[in-house]
This record gives structure tokens, sequence and C-alpha cells, in this order.
């Protein structure tokens, strides 16, 4: 059965995979996609390993029912603790992870160090950990995000209260000389302008939304899974929460509808 014309499909504990969406509906215009908030279970960061295996696979479980024919983990949380499961769970399906773009900021870097800041949960992880132990003559500055995911959540982007977490995070790395800030979840790239107003301007701020809609092109291109239509796409955007800030972060140019799920 030709699957072209269905949806992409892409889950985040919240509003914070839509940066992700974005770069992927970006590249790629006429596919169609169902977006999942997860928003009543934010944030996975905080959550015990096997809980955010659980809730990966009722997200993929929602998608699948309504037919997407690939899997978008929009959340570099559960893609670190769970893409491996999902993957053994569901053979059939191609799954696309995110992860912090570690390895551009450490090649590039010309200070010898790099600041990452992401939730408890990818930074504990094993897959984050086996990841930086490849770049041993680099000073990575890790920083735990408390409370960012829920405040962004609760529409408090520019709020003062992230403004002065963003300052207390920041300030270590700055002290380290860091030249490139990565961004260890989905959720952060809200808060770039912010970022850059507290970081010394030659601070390169690297996010892996660009790279992950590239991915997902070049794999649904060998699956023969890009669709050929020109016709206007369709997105829908599903959340189990208030949808008031998702249609604010989409500028209300999109249809959201509250399930629950």
């Amino acid at each position: 059965m030709d699957k072209s014309n269905n949806p992409i499909g892409l889950f985040d504990s919240g509003i914070g995979g839509t940066s992700i969406w974005k770069e992927i509906h970006c590249l790629l215009p006429h596919e169609n996609s169902i977006y999942l908030a997860d928003s009543k279970n934010a944030p996975y960061g905080q959550r015990p390993k096997q809980e955010i295996i659980d809730l990966s696979i009722k997200n993929t479980e929602y998608l699948l029912d309504h037919g997407a024919k690939i899997i978008v983990v929009a959340c570099n949380t559960a893609t670190t603790n769970a893409i491996t499961e999902l993957r053994e769970k569901y053979k059939d399906v191609n799954f696309i992870g995110i992860e912090p773009a570690i390895k551009p900021a450490a090649i590039h870097t010309q200070t010898g160090a790099i600041g990452i800041l992401a939730t408890k949960g990818t930074l504990s992880s094993e897959l984050f950990t086996k990841t930086v132990s490849g770049f041993k003559n680099i000073h990575v500055v890790e920083q735990v995000g408390y409370n960012l995911v829920a405040l962004i959540e609760d529409g408090r982007i520019n709020s003062p209260e992230i403004k002065e977490l963003l300052k207390e995070y920041l300030k270590p790395m700055i002290e380290a000389r860091i030249d490139h800030l990565v961004l260890g979840c989905s959720h952060y790239p809200y808060l770039i302008p912010q970022i850059q107003e507290i970081l010394p301007k030659d601070v390169k701020i690297i996010d892996s939304g660009e790279a992950v809609a590239r991915q997902t092109k070049k794999v649904l291109q060998s699956a023969g899974l890009l669709n050929p239509s020109l016709d206007k796409s369709h997105q829908v955007f599903y959340t189990n929460s208030d949808p008031q800030v998702l249609n604010s972060i989409l500028k209300n140019r999109y249809t959201v509808e509250q399930q629950d799920f």
C-alpha cells in the first residue's frame, strides 16, 4: 500500500518539538504532518527512564493509529532514553531521533570549551554520556535547565523568571570561555533571543532542527515515502493540555485540537 501521502508523525513532551516541526515543514512544505504535544506529562526530563519509554510508546501508538508513515521523536529526552526500545518494538517503522549537536560544536570550537544546556533526562542518559566521551580533549560545561520547560509550557517565554534562570545557568559557561552553546532540548530554541542577550556576541548557538529536517528527508527518500503531491499540505496539531500556548507558538495559523491521550 502506498503511504507516501500519509502524514509525518511527530511527538514531544509539549510544545517544544514545534521547533523541529518548523524546520521539517520549511524543507518539506508538501508533506502532511501530525504533531502530538504531550504537555500533560511535561517535562519528560525529570521522569524515570521506564516512564519516558512508556510515554513514548503511548505517543507512537497514537500517531501510528492516525496513519503516520514515519515517526519523528521531537524530544531529546525521549530520543536519548527511549528510541532504542521504540525501534526494537516497531521494527517496520522508521524513527528519526534528535540528540544534542555536540559533534559540530566540538569540531569547530576554538577555545576548547563548549556548553550544553539540556534536561536532566538527556544529560544523565547512556547515549549522551557515550557521545560526550568521544571528545576527551574538549571541556564540556553541562547544565540542567531546571524549570525552563515548565515555564515555556506555561506561556512565560519572555518572563523575568526565565531570564534570571538563564543568567544563572549560562554564567559558568561564560566563565569557562565557551564559544559554542548546544541546546539539548527542543523547547530551548524559543529562548534564543534571551540567550543571545546574555552570552558574548561571538558564542555560536547550535540546535538540531535543520539536521533533523535533512535526515527526515533522507529517510523518506530512501524508503520511497516522499509525498509526490504538490497540493497544499495538511498540518494537524493535538495537545492534551490547554491549547492556548501551542496556538501562540504557531501564531494561530493552524488548528490545534485538544484531546485526551
